[in-house]
């Protein structure tokens, strides 16, 4: 069932564990994601970037598969269509189309004008029952077209946003979208720990949740992050898998070129990441 982040991500935050939001890119990865997480009895966020969006034709076609696939796959668990990074516009997009969720991203404003679009769009989405996500700090690396240099987020300005009546808070602490350098210096606990006594009951989100240390991931989950956000990870994975497919010759096999075929092990390969992703953030069965 489609349904806001917000009670997932309060239970969570509650229960000290987090729920895993996972980019769609497409109807595999939708239909890898939604079927891992009833497996697991897991709750979800299918996040979908505006470039995605873009990709899958609109967000209204995203929204109607959704919706569709939900409904024929027979899904149970409680499932949020989330924007990721959403510009202003977005945002307004999003809601339109029949997503359950958006994150305005004004990190890149001046706090003023964070703090300004930030309560505009709390208002509309609380009146429609979505839930909103906000961001303050910037995430390091690029993510279609968005390139952020990583700046940790001030606590004072975190709580400027949170006290605005947003449902999830992302903090800059010093992760990065895409593949971590060999060089990275890991998240700013410290960080964490100041932003997460300045929100109080906040769930906080931790985006470029690909290759980030298990160790660091459960202390970032104690301290307070109910929400993480994996993408690279699924792609490498499918890449890899369709890869091996392609290279073994299985494509030029019988009917091994057939789509259906061809894309079947970067899907059961999206589950694997998916399924070791929900045990890593404790999800599992708490749907």
């Amino acid at each position: 069932m489609l349904v806001s982040a917000k009670e997932m991500l309060q239970k969570a935050r509650d229960g000290k564990y987090a729920v895993g939001q996972f980019n769609i890119n497409n109807l595999e990865w939708t239909k890898a994601v939604l079927l891992t997480a009833e497996e697991l009895k897991s709750p979800v966020i299918l996040g979908v970037s505006e470039g995605a969006g873009k990709y899958m034709t609109g967000f209204g076609t995203v929204a109607a598969m959704v919706k569709a696939m939900i409904s024929e796959l027979n899904i149970t668990v409680p499932v949020a269509l989330h924007l990721d990074h959403g510009t202003y516009d977005g945002c307004y997009k999003c809601i339109k189309a029949g997503f359950s969720s958006i994150m305005f991203d004004g990190s890149h404003y001046p706090i003023a004008e964070n703090v300004e679009k930030t309560t505009e769009l709390v208002h509309v989405a609380h009146q429609l029952g979505l839930s909103i996500e906000a961001e303050v700090g910037s995430i390091g690396g690029e993510e279609d077209g968005v390139v952020g240099m990583g700046e940790c987020a001030d606590p004072d300005e975190c709580k400027q946003i949170a006290d605005l009546g947003v449902d999830m808070l992302a903090a800059g602490i010093g992760n990065i979208h895409g593949k971590y350098p060999e060089n990275w210096p890991g998240l700013s606990f410290e960080t964490l720990a100041a932003v997460n006594e300045k929100v109080g009951d906040m769930p906080l989100v931790l985006h470029g949740g690909t290759g980030i240390p298990e160790d660091m991931i459960k202390k970032a989950i104690s301290l307070g992050v109910a929400k993480i956000n994996v993408n690279t990870e699924c792609q490498l994975s499918f890449a890899a898998a369709t890869r091996a497919y392609v290279e073994a010759g299985k494509d030029q096999q019988g009917k091994g070129f057939d789509p259906r075929k061809l894309l079947a092990p970067g899907t059961e390969a999206i589950k694997a990441t998916v399924k070791e992703k929900m045990e890593l953030f404790g999800s599992v069965g708490k749907a």
